[in-house]
């Protein structure tokens, strides 16, 4: 099982065990608007459909999905994970965090945990990440682990029939040094 820790979360294998808690959190209409593939509603019983495809893709394709829990009431607060190209040494992030936890610095203090485990475990070059423009809250992560805005992509994805800008961060292994 992986596992990595800070002050006040453990970053650990999602598990079987969790597909209650991540569907109660992505349920939420405000999570749902805010990342590309989480649907709403949210069908009843697919977070476990959803758990088991992460934990194929973690053996087969080399991404490290990771259950955000808060230290205090060991409650699972959202997901974070990074996926990985090996050919370029580069790196995906992406996370959400449930609605009762925003504003509380989870998502950067879990960010900066798996920016560190993808350059010093991973050993990538560059890590990146996107957001829909219209999602400070991510974005603004992305500023405070060091990430540099790379531009905005117009139009670039559909969500719900409509279809919406992304702004792209990214990190080099260098600039993670400093």
């Amino acid at each position: 099982m992986r596992l990595l820790e800070t002050e006040r979360l453990i970053l650990r294998t999602l598990t079987i065990e969790d597909a209650d808690r991540v569907e109660e959190l992505a349920s939420e209409y405000d999570i749902a608007k805010t990342t590309l593939n989480i649907p709403h509603p949210y069908p009843e019983g697919s977070a476990k459909t959803f758990i088991e495809s992460v934990l194929l893709a973690e053996e087969k394709d080399n991404v490290a999905f990771f259950a955000i829990i808060d230290k205090e009431s060991s409650s699972l607060i959202g997901i974070i994970n990074l996926g990985n190209i090996p050919v370029h040494k580069r790196g995906e992030l992406a996370y959400w965090i449930g609605k009762p936890y925003w504003g509380k610095g989870y998502g950067t203090e879990a960010a900066n945990k798996v920016i560190e485990f993808g350059f010093e475990q991973m050993e990538l070059n560059k890590i990146f990440a996107a957001s829909f423009t219209d999602n400070p809250g991510s974005w603004r992560i992305m500023e405070k682990i060091g990430m540099k805005h790379e531009g905005t992509l117009r139009g670039h994805v559909i969500k719900w029939d409509k279809s919406l800008d992304l702004h792209y961060y990214g990190i080099l292994r260098d600039e993670y040094r400093k």
